[in-house]
């Protein structure tokens, strides 16, 4: 049987409660939207139970799977997309928290770029605060990939575009959501913040020059 240490589940459990707390706050993550993991060590990761309210998280609602995206020791279902989760713990050693968010600004602009493009960040001094990012002289580039329900087939999809691109910050999913990653959660959110920062530049220069 499949274990892990119950003290490190612990704390990724309150880190996922945390974050939840944070991002439903500010709006991005609207009642049971959502889903955050965190690794727990080479096997394993803490993800949110699937239909949980994010805003009023416990650890009970934080259960356990592996890389694969089995439950381990729990009954519990994990999130629809956990897939989306495990390949990138599976592919970068280097990353120890995903988040997934449905923020309004995110699924709007998703929605504007046109299929087969990027959304591409120039410009900003606030790309900075991407892992990596070191001028605001260069791109981020954002990929929109197309909202599905066949969750193994976009898994497929984003682990080889980040096989392809291992310094990008995250990707949008069409009318859906960001998913974005970090060394810890901090970096994570982090991201989030930035990314929303950054997504509403967008918005608002389309509005007053479209």
């Amino acid at each position: 049987m499949s274990t892990f240490d119950i003290t490190r589940y612990s704390q990724a459990a309150r880190e996922i409660c945390a974050a939840g707390e944070l991002l439903y706050g500010n709006g991005w993550s609207p009642a049971t939207s959502s889903n955050y993991s965190r690794r727990i060590d080479d096997r394993h990761l803490a993800i949110t139970v699937s239909g949980r309210h994010k805003g009023r998280l416990t650890e009970a609602d934080v259960m356990v799977v592996d890389l694969e995206g089995q439950p381990v020791q729990s009954d519990c279902r994990p999130s629809a997309e956990t897939r989306l989760h495990t390949v990138i713990y599976q592919d970068r050693p280097d990353i120890g928290a995903v988040l997934h968010t449905h923020s309004v600004k995110a699924t709007v602009l998703s929605r504007l770029i046109p299929e087969g493009e990027a959304l591409i960040l120039e410009g900003y001094e606030l790309q900075k605060a991407f892992a990596g990012v070191t001028t605001h002289e260069g791109q981020v580039s954002v990929p929109v990939f197309a909202n599905t329900q066949d969750i193994t087939a976009l898994a497929s999809d984003t682990r080889q575009w980040l096989a392809e691109n291992p310094q990008a910050p995250g990707y949008l999913i069409r009318g859906h959501g960001l998913y974005t990653w970090g060394r810890d959660m901090n970096d994570c959110l982090r991201h989030v913040e930035a990314f929303e920062f950054l997504f509403d530049c967008e918005l608002e220069t389309m509005r007053v020059r479209p």
